[in-house]
């Protein structure tokens, strides 16, 4: 076959004489240089300097000092590119500990920027805090500073315990200064022991804590001036808010949920289970008639998604829907605003088609 059939793509850089040698060396389990000499008619001996240099000849093991053989380009571009392989990984090991090094400071950072120059210009109106640990630490300093009223507002269902184990001795101190606490839960916080538990001890000291269903805001406002907001898909995050109109607007929300709201029962009787119930799976009758999938609807109620599912089956089952689409059609359609020309007769007959 020609002498060029055999040269790897690989080998475009190599010299003629080199690639003649390689493909050469290829066809074989191994040479001396006098060997390829003779066949192809050039001096062997730079072509093999060439090539060992390139990875891709090494000397044959045991077969003496002349014997060559010859390397898989993918072998022979393992070992030339050992050294830059070598280099990258060390470089990106001192990238990452340069990184670390520097985000180390974050929460010092934050921490900081919370609490600089708290009057006049160089006051943060709205400001991002990542970092969990300063989201702690800036709550227990806004909660050890509030003199009148803290608003808190927490969707979600039952509160974790860890939560509840670390919120209660600063809240004691809060309620024991005299200081207003008013807090929304939703209704399946409820059936969550520990949470009923905490909310027994600040409901002893003069704390305020109610339930609603739905259209709950994760917040809190210490005193009508400083606010904090959960940061969506962010978890652990707030946002620190000062702005006054924004707090004025927070403080709002707040108080046209409060009405609504039901007081917290310390222990739930059978009845008032029923009742709360009932209103849950209104909830979800609602939600599932505006075509909302079933975790959106698990986590709007601060549930889990399993829970949902079932109060969604029964419901299926009470309307006679084979599919959720199909009861989220039927739904709509006995929720939707009756048409005037579909009002009663005078007469109040009713449809008494089965």
């Amino acid at each position: 076959m020609p002498a060029d059939a055999a040269v790897p793509p690989s080998g475009g850089d190599l010299s003629p004489a080199a690639r003649r040698l390689y493909a050469y060396a290829v066809e074989r389990h191994s040479f001396a240089p006098e060997e390829a000499t003779e066949a192809l008619g050039v001096r062997a001996a730079a072509a093999i300097t060439e090539l060992a240099a390139a990875h891709l000849l090494q000397r044959t093991p045991g077969g003496g000092p002349d014997r060559w053989s010859a390397v898989a380009p993918r072998t022979a571009a393992a070992r030339a590119l050992a050294p830059l392989a070598l280099l990258v990984r060390e470089t990106h090991d001192e990238m990452d500990r340069l990184r670390g090094r520097l985000e180390a400071l974050v929460p010092a950072y934050e921490a900081g920027a919370v609490q600089r120059d708290r009057s006049g210009s160089g006051r943060q109106q709205l400001e991002t805090v990542t970092d969990l640990g300063a989201v702690r630490a800036l709550i227990a300093e806004l909660v050890a500073g509030c003199e009148k009223e803290l608003l808190t507002s927490q969707p979600g269902g039952a509160r974790p315990l860890e939560t509840l184990q670390e919120a209660i001795g600063r809240d004691e101190s809060l309620l024991a200064r005299g200081v207003r606490m008013r807090t929304i839960y939703q209704h399946t916080a409820r059936y969550s022991r520990p949470t009923a538990a905490y909310v027994e001890r600040v409901t002893a000291l003069g704390a305020q804590v109610r339930t609603v269903g739905d259209g709950l805001m994760r917040m809190l406002v210490f005193d009508g001036h400083t606010g904090l907001m959960a940061v969506p898909d962010r978890a652990g995050a707030a946002l620190v808010v000062r702005e006054p109109s924004v707090v004025h607007f927070m403080t709002s929300a707040f108080e046209r949920a409060w009405p609504d709201a039901e007081p917290f029962p310390t222990t739930v009787t059978p009845e008032a289970a029923k009742s709360l119930s009932d209103e849950l799976r209104q909830t979800i009758v609602r939600l599932l008639s505006e075509g909302l999938e079933d975790k959106v609807i698990a986590r709007r109620l601060g549930m889990s998604e399993r829970t949902c599912q079932r109060h969604i089956a029964e419901i299926m089952r009470a309307v006679g829907a084979k599919s959720r689409f199909q009861a989220g059609y039927l739904l709509s359609a006995a929720t939707a605003p009756r048409r005037r020309d579909d009002a009663p007769s005078p007469t109040g007959g009713a449809d008494t088609a089965a």
